[in-house]
């Protein structure tokens, strides 16, 4: 390992991290594939909720139709020196025009993107994280592991080493 590396940071730090770069970044690659294995990566505008992820698209996308045949996703946020990456499951469909009015005026003013008022269908998917990983450099590749089965496994509030920062 690189002298010049900053230390890896401790589990919770990384939490907090991650959960930052939710509520702030407006945009990620969203990775789906086809039954028989056909892959499509599309970069989308999501909303995070504290707990779920919304995104739109076209209904007729690859995105949508993977998602609604598989219900599996694979998300990245961030540069490869500073990445998430989300393994996440299909929990709700909802058709654009049945989305509560505050859920798609807070996804609207976050992505300034509106399904609402597109001629086409472009129905909203929920997603639940499974598993998250998280890492800058080397250092944290052992510990990158920061949710397992839908379970956080550090408090955002309290770091392992006593960081509260």
């Amino acid at each position: 390992m690189s002298a010049d590396l900053p230390p890896a940071r401790p589990i919770g730090r990384r939490v907090r991290d991650t959960l930052d770069r939710l509520e702030r970044d407006v945009d990620a690659w969203f990775a789906t594939a086809g039954q028989d294995g056909s892959p499509c990566m599309v970069p989308l505008s999501f909303l995070w909720d504290g707990r779920t992820l919304l995104i739109s698209t076209a209904r007729s996308n690859p995105t949508a139709r993977f998602l609604e045949a598989t219900g599996k996703v694979r998300i990245a946020l961030g540069p490869t020196r500073d990445v998430v990456l989300i393994d996440g499951e299909l929990r709700e469909v909802t058709p654009a025009a049945e989305i509560p009015a505050e859920i798609g005026d807070a996804f609207a003013a976050k992505t300034g993107f509106d399904p609402r008022r597109l001629r086409t269908s472009y129905p909203y998917f929920r997603i639940e994280p499974l598993q998250v990983q998280a890492w800058r450099e080397v250092n944290e590749l052992a510990g990158r592991d920061l949710m397992v089965d839908g379970t956080w496994l550090a408090d955002p509030h309290h770091d392992s080493e006593g960081d509260l920062s």
